[in-house]
């Protein structure tokens, strides 16, 4: 039998709204639900003897993987094989998860395996659901009935990652790809492929994009690939971020006026857009698959991927607490 404490990979970690709450998925099916009020504390009965928090309990899947978790104001919804579950907060909260909804990703057309929901993103203006899915598609879902809206087809590999700001979503593929989307649309207003660029281009790597995040102004993306800064108007690179010890990159974000990225490395990075690394944190992973940042109410900055520990910093800085996924 596998030892869960040994080996085990987080796929995904979401905050609750109120922001006392971290919860993380894993390869298992398996949600491990934290209290943050307990980080800063030095005597509470949910740390072990070497100051590693553990979860308050678990929220028990259905088997398979959980590979992508997202919250919105009244649920913690879940992303895994070929469907996605919604439960209530107060419920998972309580340690009670009382699922309500389950939504099914359509069938893959002569395909007997189901589509993994690799990714998941909340529009919280429509109340709609963006899912990034392993059959190359991207579907919008309606979350108060669980209607499909629309699917946005074009990619040739299985998505990585959904991002979206404001109507425009971006994604990124096993393709190669990054596709921008008018969200009141069906089709790619702008498709980007930073494999063709000799800056970026790593052959040794591939050129699969991980990870892709917007706002207003730039995109940033990375994977096989170097992580890379693009401006929208002109969509030229204007950054190639200096990362040698990232092979592969799963995790690309804004943060004000700061990017946080990790991946297949020892290091995750937090820079600014010109490329200065401001913050260089050991991690516990070999393999940076999440990471999830808050301000308030406490200040907490959670990455997470191939290891049972969550890194915790508190200063976005430095490592300076860590959770377990075991009980």
């Amino acid at each position: 039998m596998v030892d869960r404490l040994v080996y085990n990979t987080v796929l995904s970690q979401a905050f609750s709204p109120c922001g006392n709450y971290l919860t993380a998925s894993n390869i298992y099916g398996d949600i491990a639900v934290y209290s943050l009020g307990n980080i800063s504390s030095t005597s509470d009965d949910s740390k072990s003897e070497s100051g590693i928090q553990h979860p308050l309990h678990h929220v028990s899947g259905d088997g398979g993987h959980i590979c992508s978790l997202v919250s919105t104001p009244n649920f913690l919804i879940a992303g895994g094989i070929g469907e996605i579950r919604g439960w209530t907060w107060k419920s998972v909260i309580a340690g009670k998860a009382e699922q309500k909804f389950k939504i099914s990703v359509p069938a893959v057309r002569d395909r007997s395996e189901q589509a993994d929901v690799n990714s998941l993103i909340y529009n919280s203006v429509d109340d709609q659901l963006c899912v990034g899915c392993g059959d190359n598609n991207i579907y919008i879902f309606n979350l108060e009935d669980g209607r499909r809206i629309r699917t946005l087809s074009g990619h040739t590999g299985f998505l990585h990652s959904v991002h979206l700001s404001e109507n425009q979503l971006v994604s990124a593929s096993e393709d190669g790809t990054v596709r921008m989307w008018d969200m009141r649309r069906s089709a790619a207003t702008n498709i980007i492929k930073p494999y063709e660029d000799d800056r970026l281009n790593r052959p040794e790597l591939g050129k699969w994009i991980g990870a892709a995040a917007i706002n207003d102004d730039w995109l940033v993306c990375g994977g096989g690939p170097r992580l890379s800064l693009w401006h929208l108007r002109s969509m030229d690179v204007t950054t190639v971020f200096p990362t040698p010890d990232l092979k592969g990159v799963h995790v690309a974000k804004f943060h004000e006026d700061r990017i946080f990225a990790g991946g297949a490395g020892p290091h995750f990075y937090q820079f600014s857009l010109n490329g200065q690394i401001y913050g260089q944190i050991p991690t516990s992973a070999s393999t940076v698959y999440s990471a999830e940042l808050q301000e308030v109410p406490h200040k907490i900055l959670a990455i997470a991927g191939s290891s049972t520990h969550i890194d915790i910093c508190t200063n976005f800085n430095y490592l300076d607490q860590k959770l377990t996924f075991a009980l």
